[in-house]
């Protein structure tokens, strides 16, 4: 995904999340987007310091499917 992507799905409410489902990207109170591991709380800049390149590769980041949409395989 890419930065824009990745922040129009935040805004939009859905849950973004990077490498696993572990680690959620979110947007604070500031309008600072971050990474943010859910287990210990440890959070990092979506982006590196410059704001314009990501904290991770662009296809490391997915949108969480509902569970309503997801169907096992028996």
């Amino acid at each position: 995904m890419t930065l824009e992507k990745i922040k129009a799905a935040v805004n939009a409410g859905n849950r973004v999340h990077w490498v696993n489902s572990g680690y959620v990207v979110t947007r604070d109170d500031l309008g600072q987007y971050l990474i943010t591991f859910t287990r210990n709380g440890s959070t990092i800049g979506l982006t590196i310091r410059d704001g314009a390149r990501l904290n991770g590769e662009p296809d490391e980041f997915f949108i969480e499917e509902n569970a309503e949409d997801c169907h096992e395989v028996f």
